[in-house]
């Protein structure tokens, strides 16, 4: 097994704030697993770096608004971008995971988990589902009740400040979900 750490890369955009705040929980949560280097990815102003990096990377974490049934425009772009590597078969066996905000309680966010699900499958990569049963409360994890991915809400006419907590520390549970499966796939195929 080599010595480097298992790197997770969050690959998001965010239009006005809420997609960031999230994206900021999901690298807070994979953060919190040992031996594991995070970094987060803004879609819409990526560089050669950037893609190195996503190439290099154990995991990709996919995040996007959810904008008229499906990623915003931004993220679009970027997995249009991202044709090459799906020809080179670079990011073959990656770990992959995603999530998505919406003003609305549907906003039609299961739309933009499917997109990111079948993007990472046309790339090879095994993805991580949400493991937690749907929330009853307005604090309980997955309040919003996804299965594909962390999911969150905030009224259009609120910033970033006013989101839920609960949809932020469900998008912490995926990030901390991510990294241990891609530790212990890593260890495994190391084996």
């Amino acid at each position: 097994m080599t010595d480097s750490p298992v790197t997770v890369v969050i690959a998001f955009h965010s239009g006005y704030g809420h997609t960031t705040r999230m994206a900021e929980a999901v690298h807070s949560g994979a953060s919190s697993v040992e031996g594991v280097k995070v970094e987060l990815v803004e879609v819409d102003s990526m560089d050669e770096g950037h893609w190195a990096r996503l190439d290099e990377a154990d995991a990709i974490v996919f995040g996007s608004p959810t904008y008229m049934g499906s990623a915003s425009p931004a993220f679009h772009t970027f997995a249009h971008d991202s044709s090459g590597r799906w020809a080179r078969l670079a990011w073959k066996d990656k770990v992959a995971a995603g999530f998505t905000t919406s003003g609305a309680l549907s906003g039609d966010k299961v739309s933009t988990l499917q997109y990111f699900t079948v993007l990472a499958a046309q790339h090879g990569m095994h993805w991580v589902n949400l493991d937690l049963p749907p929330g009853a409360h307005e604090q309980d994890l997955n309040r919003l009740g996804g299965w594909l991915g962390a999911m969150g809400q905030c009224p259009g006419d609120k910033g970033p400040d006013a989101m839920n907590e609960a949809d932020l520390d469900t998008a912490s549970h995926l990030g901390r979900r991510v990294s241990d499966l891609a530790l212990t796939l890593r260890t495994r195929t190391a084996a």
